[in-house]
Order: structure tokens, then C-alpha cells, then sequence
């Protein structure tokens, strides 16, 4: 025993551990696989994705978790009909079948627009002020129906933000039901239950809360420590405790009111591992605001923004790869990555682990996988 090698030893103990009780014919995982599910990733514009695009390869190769959809994804011309094949190719690919992401929030942040021939959607905003939550419901149940013929399943919305500061881009675009936590709870739960109806998981965002915030997490580092205030967590809160939170999206802004070390949330083990997990009791998955916002490429490493985001509790990273050719993420890269952090003992395989069971568990409920 004295002769074995500590690289043997780590490579039985994760041999051992990584085949722990699953069983959907995938019950001896590797860890690459549970690696790959904990990613999902967006795809190239759709001419190219339909002649040859290495995505495709990647969902054969690496079983991704999933992808995500952009109006790039939809062609001008018979767009449904087109997008309806695109999402159909994904899920042939796939070797685990895949969440289909898209962000439909309605309003001005909507990737299926009436110009493609789409219905006409509503603003968080208008809903939140007409204030009748009959019509929230209408109009998340015509977005949910059509998201159900297409094949999609994840619906990154409703904004549970609160809209505080009037003029961030969460209030310019319309994109938070209003100022009061009791009316935000009440409108994203209709939104919520219509999505239900059709096994989509929506996932509330941005947590711990972005409507104070004074500049874009999109563009730049967002301090919201001096304009946060607690009852941004009451329609997280109140969801929670309803069982109407499935998927929980972090935000990347920073908050020294919940963690002093100034971190964005998303990085944060006390915004996700304490506050969300532990405080707020949530039991379901999270994920990642876009890994490639400003807010975390100017200001962290693309190693160690993954090693940072998986250890504060983050499920399932998104990088949507809207940016140059040269600057894009490849899936193998971050794979890699995540391989090396366990193997070198800056991510532990218990946190790996857990992920790949909430992941699997979400995907059991939306009638995925059995």
C-alpha cells in the first residue's frame, strides 16, 4: 500500500464516489458527465448551427446540460417551423436530455417577437400596473403554450427585482412587476403557475436582488450595498415557502450587507451556501447569471470565476457566448477546468455531487428523464 501512488488513490476515491445512486440507465456516471450536466451554454446563429456548428458535437460528446436561446437562434424566415428542427436536433444530440433555455420574460426582454411571427407579449412593468393578475396569468399562459410546442423547457423569468431604482435597466426595460414585494409575489406566482401547467420550469432572478442597483452587471462591477434592502428576499422568500422556486438565478452584483468580502452573488458562498441555502431554506437548483457579464470578466479569471461560483453553491453555470468568435468559451475548456479543481482539492466532489442530484431532480419533475 505504501507504494501506491496519492493520483491512484484519488482516482478510486472519485471512481468510487461519483457512481452514488442514480439510476436512469446513467448509473455509473462519471465525473465528467456530472460535470457536463452542471453546464449549459449558448449556440452559435442558427444558419451555422444547422450546417455544422461544434456545439452539436460538444451535446454528443460531453453531455451537456443544456443550452440556451437567443434571437440569433431564430431564422427570419418560418421561424417557428425552423426553430422547432433546431431544438429537435439539440435534444437528438443529446445524450441526457437537455434543458432548452430561453429568456421569455415578455416586453422588451423577448426573443420570440411578433415580427417572427409570434403573439404579442406584455412588460413585467404593464402587468405590474394594470395590476390585474388574471392577465399575468393570460399572458405567461400564451408564452408557456408556445414554449411547450417548440420543445423549450426553461424559461429564465419571471424578474422578481424589485423596481426601486427607476433608473437602472431592470426599470428602463420594463422588466420588474413594481415596487411593492406583496405585488411582485403575487403577479410571479401566476406567471409561475401558468409555466407549471406545461412542466417549464421558470427560474426567478436576480438574487439576492438587483433593482437598487445604480449601473449594469452586464457592462461593469454593480455595488448595490448602500441601496439593497432586505425586503428585495421577501418574493424569494414567499415563493420558496409556496414551492413555486424550481430554478433560482444569482446576480452578479455586490452586496457588503450580506458579504463583506465583495464578491458578486454569484461568487459568494454567503449570498448562495447562507442565505439562500441555509437562511431561506431553498432546496432547489441554482444558476448562474451569464458567466461572461462584465461584471465577472473584468474583474476574475475564467478559472477562477468557475472554482468560486461551484464552492458558493451554484448548480449550473451559463455562458451564452454572445460576443466574438475569438473571446467564446469552449465547453471541453470549462469541463477541464472543473476536472482539475476537484482533482487538486479546490472543489470537493461532494459539491459536484450535489448539483448533479438537484439537476437530475428538476429534470425528473419536468418529465426529462424518468
Amino acid at each position: 500500500m505504501k507504494n501506491i501512488k496519492a493520483s491512484t488513490i484519488f482516482f478510486l476515491f472519485v471512481f468510487m464516489f461519483s457512481n452514488i445512486g442514480y439510476s436512469n440507465n446513467y448509473q455509473y456516471d462519471s465525473l465528467k458527465i456530472k460535470i457536463s450536466q452542471m453546464l449549459i451554454f449558448g449556440i452559435q446563429d442558427v444558419q451555422k448551427v444547422m450546417e455544422a456548428d461544434s456545439m452539436l458535437e460538444a451535446y454528443s460528446n460531453s453531455h451537456l446540460g443544456g443550452v440556451i436561446l437567443f434571437e440569433k437562434n431564430i431564422s427570419k424566415k418560418r421561424s417557428k417551423n425552423q426553430l422547432k428542427i433546431l431544438v429537435d436536433e439539440i435534444q437528438r444530440n443529446s445524450q441526457i436530455p437537455s434543458f432548452i433555455a430561453i429568456d421569455e420574460e415578455g416586453g422588451k426582454v423577448n426573443r420570440l417577437k411578433p415580427k417572427y411571427g409570434f403573439h404579442q407579449t406584455r412588460s413585467a412593468k404593464y402587468l405590474g400596473d394594470i395590476n390585474n393578475l388574471d392577465s399575468t396569468y393570460y399572458y405567461a399562459k400564451l408564452t408557456s403554450d408556445l414554449l411547450k410546442e417548440l420543445g423549450i423547457n426553461v424559461n429564465f423569468a419571471p424578474v422578481v427585482d424589485l423596481a426601486i431604482n427607476t433608473s437602472n435597466f431592470i426599470y428602463k426595460a420594463e422588466r420588474s412587476f413594481g415596487r411593492d414585494s406583496e405585488k411582485v409575489f403575487f403577479h410571479s406566482r401566476n406567471f409561475i403557475r401558468a409555466h407549471e401547467e406545461n412542466d417549464i420550469v421558470t427560474v426567478l432572478k436576480h438574487f439576492p436582488g438587483h433593482g437598487s442597483s445604480r449601473t449594469d452587471t452586464h457592462k461593469e462591477f454593480t455595488d448595490v450595498s448602500d441601496t439593497w434592502i432586505v425586503e428585495e428576499l421577501f418574493p424569494y422568500h414567499k415563493l420558496i415557502i409556496e414551492d413555486k422556486a424550481d430554478g433560482i438565478m444569482t446576480s452578479h452584483v455586490v452586496n457588503s450587507k450580506i458579504d463583506d468580502s465583495m464578491v458578486p452573488a454569484t461568487l459568494s458562498e454567503k449570498s448562495i451556501n447562507k442565505l439562500l441555502r441555509e437562511f431561506l431554506d431553498y432546496k432547489g437548483v441554482v444558476f448562474s447569471d451569464d458567466m461572461q457579464m462584465g461584471a465577472i470578466v473584468r474583474n476574475y479569471g475564467l478559472e477562477e470565476a468557475i472554482v468560486l461560483a461551484i464552492n458558493a453553491g451554484v448548480d449550473v453555470l451559463i455562458f451564452s457566448n454572445n460576443m466574438l468568435y475569438k473571446d467564446r468559451v469552449d465547453p471541453n475548456e470549462v469541463i477541464s477546468i472543473i476536472e482539475e479543481g476537484v482533482r487538486d482539492g479546490d472543489i470537493s466532489l461532494l459539491r459536484i455531487n450535489e448539483s448533479f442530484r438537484r439537476i437530475q431532480n428538476l429534470k425528473k419533475k419536468i418529465k426529462l428523464i424518468n
